[in-house]
C-alpha cells in the first residue's frame, strides 16, 4: 500500500484534470487515476469551449496532463478503481492492478456513459454525424439535411432546436407517434416534417450519415441525426464509499451533491457529468475547479480545526 494521498481524483477527463490542477497548485498530494475513456472520445472536435473551440478532445486532455506535470505533488496513473471502502483512517481504493491506495479525500470525476438507441449502424456514426447535443455538434451540421429521433415533449423541443442550424429538419417517430394536434401545428409552422416510418438501419460511411433506412425498404437521405441518449454512471465508486445517488433529468443515478460539490459522505466529493443536470465540457471544467477548492478547505478544517465550510 502506498502512503496516504490527500486526494484521489478518479477520472482524467475535463472535471478530473481541472480538479487536479487546482489541487496541485495548492500543493496537495494528489493522484489522478484515469482509465483513458473520456465520455466525448468519439467526438471529432470540441464545440463551444472558449479557447479550445473545434479542438480534438484528445488534444485537450493531453494538454491538461502536460500542465499537471509542472506540479510535483500530483501524480497521474493509468488504470481504473474497481472498489472503494471507508475505513477508520480514511478511504481505501483498490485498482485493477491489484494495488491499494489510501486517501483522505476522494473526488469521483469518471463522467457518464451515454446510451443512445439501439439501431443498426448507429455505433459507427456516434459522436460524429449522430449526436446527442446540438450545441456541441450543431455548427458542424449547419445547413445540412437533419433529422431527430426522440419521444414525447422532447421530440418537439429537439426538432425545433435543430431549426436554428438548418431549414431541412425531419422528426422521426420510429413507428410510435405520440404527437398531439398542438405539437403537429408547432412543427408544421416551423417547417419540420414528421416521418412515422419504422427505422431499420442508419446508412453511412467513415462516420458520415447518408440515409435513414426504414423497415418498409424505403430510405430518407439525411446528413445528421440528433438522438436521445440517457446517461448512466460508469462507476459505482461513490456509492461504495457511502455516497448516495438520485434520479435526475438526464440520469437515474446522478451522484447527490450540494452546492459545494460535497456528497452525502463528508470525505467524498464529485464533479462533472457524474453529478450534473446539464452535462457539458465547460461546466465540467468549472465544477472540477470548484470541487478542488472545497477539498482544500475541508483538509484545512481537519488540520487546523477551521470552520467548514469557511
Amino acid at each position: 500500500m502506498s502512503s496516504e494521498w490527500e486526494c484521489v481524483v478518479v477520472g482524467g477527463g475535463a472535471a478530473g484534470l481541472s480538479a487536479a490542477l487546482v489541487l496541485g497548485r495548492a500543493r496537495r498530494r494528489t493522484i489522478v487515476i484515469d482509465m483513458g475513456e473520456p465520455s466525448n472520445a468519439a467526438a471529432r472536435s470540441i464545440g463551444g469551449l472558449l479557447g479550445h473551440d473545434q479542438r480534438q478532445p484528445a488534444e485537450l486532455y493531453a494538454a491538461g496532463r502536460r500542465e499537471l506535470s509542472a506540479y510535483p505533488s500530483v501524480e497521474f496513473r493509468k488504470g481504473s478503481v474497481v472498489n472503494g471502502t471507508s475505513v477508520d483512517s480514511g478511504l481505501l481504493l483498490e485498482l485493477d492492478s491489484g494495488d491499494q491506495i489510501a486517501a483522505r479525500r476522494v473526488l469521483p470525476a469518471t463522467g457518464m456513459r451515454y446510451c443512445p438507441p439501439s439501431i443498426a449502424g448507429l455505433e459507427k456514426l456516434w459522436g460524429k454525424s449522430v449526436f446527442q447535443c446540438p450545441f456541441c455538434h450543431g455548427w458542424e451540421m449547419r445547413d445540412r439535411k437533419l433529422a431527430t429521433l426522440a419521444a414525447g415533449d422532447e421530440a418537439v423541443h429537439a426538432a425545433l432546436m435543430l431549426r436554428g442550424w438548418s431549414d431541412d429538419v425531419v422528426l422521426l417517430t420510429d413507428g410510435t407517434p405520440d404527437l398531439d394536434a398542438d405539437d403537429r401545428q408547432r412543427l408544421d409552422a416551423a417547417g419540420v416534417l414528421v416521418d412515422e416510418r419504422r427505422i431499420a438501419e442508419l446508412v453511412g460511411h467513415d462516420g458520415e450519415l447518408s440515409a435513414i433506412a426504414f423497415a418498409d425498404g424505403s430510405r430518407l437521405e439525411r446528413d445528421g441525426l440528433l438522438v436521445e441518449a440517457p446517461l448512466r454512471q460508469r462507476s459505482r465508486l461513490a456509492e461504495q464509499l457511502g455516497a448516495t445517488c438520485t434520479e435526475g433529468p438526464m440520469a437515474p443515478d446522478s451522484i447527490s451533491v450540494d452546492s459545494l460539490h460535497r456528497t452525502t459522505m463528508p470525505t467524498v466529493f464529485a464533479a462533472g457529468d457524474v453529478c450534473t443536470e446539464h452535462p457539458h465540457l465547460a461546466g465540467a471544467i468549472a465544477a472540477g475547479s470548484q470541487a478542488a477548492m472545497i477539498v482544500v478547505q475541508s483538509l484545512l478544517a481537519d488540520q487546523f480545526k477551521l470552520p467548514y465550510p469557511p
